[in-house]
């Protein structure tokens, strides 16, 4: 077989080029990616107070690109800008007014609904899509990192109204913390130097671990499996029998 001369760097350049295209796509999932890792990156590093408002900028406009790449009903969109409206006014509230508990708790409330809502558009968008491409791969990848945040912003809203700290003799845990134990409890990694101290923290960590795992081996691992980058957008591969 002989190899065309720059076929190889051809391939790579059409490749680079459509995933330029779905980084800058307003329905692409490539920018729900973009968007996760940034939200992430803000609440893992910065823990002041004022530093609400842009994490919860960032979520607004990751949930909100997310539903409409997932093309989710108009019902849910409306009330998914209802909830973002309500985390906006908090995080408002939270810097002119001395309310920082009681805004986070609500913060951390409506980022759970969220985050809940947004991983549900997605699979049920892909459930619906005939073929398996780069979207799809993308679409599944964003639906298993959105879990882990819901867990994060779950644990942080747990551990705002519970009497008891969140990881008992370690504390009620900083928001990087929380981040930190959801996604090391999402893929089961289990360093154990952060542990919740009783229920219902300790049942969501299950449930999270039950749902990390069954949705890496069924959803992201078929997909991973099926796609094959050469046959572009119209990917589902095609089982022959060799006969």
């Amino acid at each position: 077989m002989v190899d065309v001369p720059g076929k190889g760097a051809a391939v790579a350049g059409g490749l680079w080029r459509r995933i330029i295209r779905a980084l800058y796509s307003p329905d692409s999932y490539g920018l729900v990616l973009l968007l996760i890792l940034l939200t992430y990156a803000l609440s893992a590093a910065l823990t002041v107070s004022w530093a609400t408002s842009l994490i919860v900028a960032a979520q607004i406009a990751a949930v909100w690109v997310t539903l409409r790449a997932a093309r989710a009903r108009r019902s849910v969109q409306a009330i998914a800008n209802i909830a973002l409206g309500v985390a906006a006014l908090a995080a408002i509230v939270s810097l002119i007014a001395d309310q920082q508990f009681h805004t986070y708790s609500v913060v951390s409330w409506v980022s759970c609904a969220l985050y809940l809502a947004a991983p549900i558009a997605i699979v049920h968008h892909l459930l619906r899509r005939q073929t398996v491409d780069s979207e799809t791969v993308m679409g599944a990848i964003a639906a298993y990192l959105m879990a882990g945040m819901f867990f994060a912003f779950l644990y942080r809203a747990v551990g705002a109204v519970q009497t008891q700290p969140f990881f008992g003799p370690q504390g009620p845990g900083t928001f990087p913390q929380d981040l930190f134990f959801s996604f090391t409890t999402l893929t089961t990694t289990g360093y154990g130097d952060l542990t919740p101290a009783g229920n219902p923290g300790q049942s969501f960590a299950v449930l999270e671990m039950l749902i990390g795992q069954l949705f890496l081996v069924t959803a992201v691992g078929k997909v991973v499996s099926t796609w094959r980058p050469g046959q572009g957008r119209g990917g589902l591969r095609e089982h022959h029998d060799d006969r």
